[in-house]
């Protein structure tokens, strides 16, 4: 059974605090094996990634086989059916849509002094998107962290997707097809983020690398960034609920699965006032428990990481769910809109009871791929942003310079940056002296 808690109650802070402190990490170090595929990546290149493969992945492969060929590629789509590539292509569709609307726009204005400033974005030249494999081989993910990086322009986009005794996903390579991914490697792992980051002779290095993936790839990914660039940490999926008793509890119920079924990890929290409620939604959860495939997952993440809060109104509710900072955050209330004015830190707000998180998930546009372990507090999920990089622009007139160079000196001198003051005063003297 989940933790039941309630606002009322004595301990109710200590208890809440144990909540946020919960550790749904693997417990497993990891760190120190991951260093050592990295530096064995770097040194050995293409052999060591073969090797790797063949002892986590059971695929033999050589370098000239490291990709999906256009062959392999298009006769694994033939496989994909008619339902499935439409479902796909909408999502694609909508997803490009979204992103579309989020490219910022250069600027150059010039200000009375007559200098001139602004900025323009472009795009990183290559990207790396990780996409899990196995069990967890999923299309969507795909979609989401590819048609960002097109809709961005960058110039190079490559995926890495184990394939565990070599078992492909057709939906995968479509999804990479329509996204319009370059390459697709079929390999994984800290080996396959070591070699994004740093390049085999097969193999070219990128200069962004995203996606999810298990604890190998995200301790990999947290020790290559600063030679690339990484989207962010990804840990287990969570999801909190914020009803006022008007949703039907056997939805919630199902929304809260949703994630639960991802991972043993994973968090599902409901959050409401109306204790009556709460006892409803926790019976519908264990009905449908026992109807899912993935029962013994999202069971194992119920009981240990599930939650039920009572509050005293939805106020309170608000207050909470900004402490918790979820990944998904479900409002099912009345007036959604209202409510959603008091969330600060959540990844994706999901407004009114007809808006499952699944929907998100899958087609409803914005992406996916968003900040988990409370870290909504001070980071964003991925968008066209997280390919593009922002270059100021500053241009001088002699009138400009006159105007505001004695400061740069002034400030110079004060932090005893000779060459930096004189730089600017070379160009005042010849100022002064009459010359332009």
């Amino acid at each position: 059974m989940p933790s039941f808690l309630s606002t009322d109650d004595a301990d109710f802070e200590a208890r809440f605090l144990a909540l946020l402190g919960q550790k749904r990490e693997e417990a497993e170090d990891v760190d120190q094996a991951v260093a050592a595929i990295i530096a064995d990546v770097r040194a050995r290149g293409d052999a060591a990634v073969t090797e790797l493969t063949a002892r986590f992945d059971r695929l033999d492969l050589t370098p000239e086989t490291l990709a999906f060929s256009r062959a392999e590629i298009a006769a694994e789509i033939a496989k994909v059916s008619r339902e499935d590539r439409a479902a796909l292509e909408l999502a694609a569709e909508r997803i490009r849509a979204y992103h579309l609307r989020q490219m910022p726009q250069d600027a150059m204005w010039t200000e009375a002094t007559g200098a001139m400033l602004g900025w323009r974005w472009g795009p990183v030249s290559a990207a790396g998107l990780y996409v899990p494999g196995g069990l967890a081989s999923y299309p969507s993910s795909v979609l989401m962290n590819a048609i960002p990086a097109k809709v961005a322009g960058v110039g190079r986009l490559v995926v890495t997707c184990p394939t565990p005794g070599g078992v492909v996903n057709p939906l995968v390579l479509l999804a990479a097809e329509l996204a319009g991914v370059d390459t697709v490697y079929r390999i994984g792992g800290a080996q396959a983020v070591a070699a994004l980051a740093y390049g085999t002779a097969t193999i070219a290095a990128v200069d962004k690398i995203t996606g999810p993936g298990n604890a190998y790839v995200a301790a990999a990914k947290r020790r290559v960034f600063g030679r690339v660039g990484i989207d962010m940490i990804a840990g287990p999926s969570e999801i909190l609920v914020i009803s006022d008793g008007t949703a039907d509890p056997d939805w919630l119920a199902l929304d809260l699965l949703s994630q639960a079924e991802h991972d043993e990890s994973a968090q599902s929290i409901l959050i409401t006032p109306d204790a009556t409620h709460a006892a409803a939604v926790v019976a519908a959860v264990e009905a449908r428990l026992q109807t899912l495939e993935r029962r013994a997952i999202a069971g194992a993440s119920w009981r240990d990481f599930g939650a039920v809060i009572v509050t005293r109104d939805l106020d309170e509710a608000a207050t909470l769910s900004n402490r918790v900072a979820p990944e998904h955050l479900e409002l099912c209330v009345t007036d959604p809109e209202a409510l959603s004015a008091r969330i600060t830190h959540a990844g994706a707000i999901f407004l009114g009871a007809w808006t499952p998180e699944a929907i998100g998930d899958y087609v409803g546009g914005p992406n996916h791929v968003l900040p988990t372990a409370r870290s909504a507090r001070f980071s964003s999920g991925l968008s066209v942003m997280d390919f593009l990089k922002r270059t100021t622009l500053a241009k001088m007139t002699p009138a400009a310079l006159a105007a505001i160079g004695p400061a740069a000196e002034r400030l110079a001198v004060s932090e005893s940056l000779q060459a930096h003051g004189l730089s600017v005063r070379a160009r005042l003297e010849q100022l002064n002296g009459g010359e332009q």
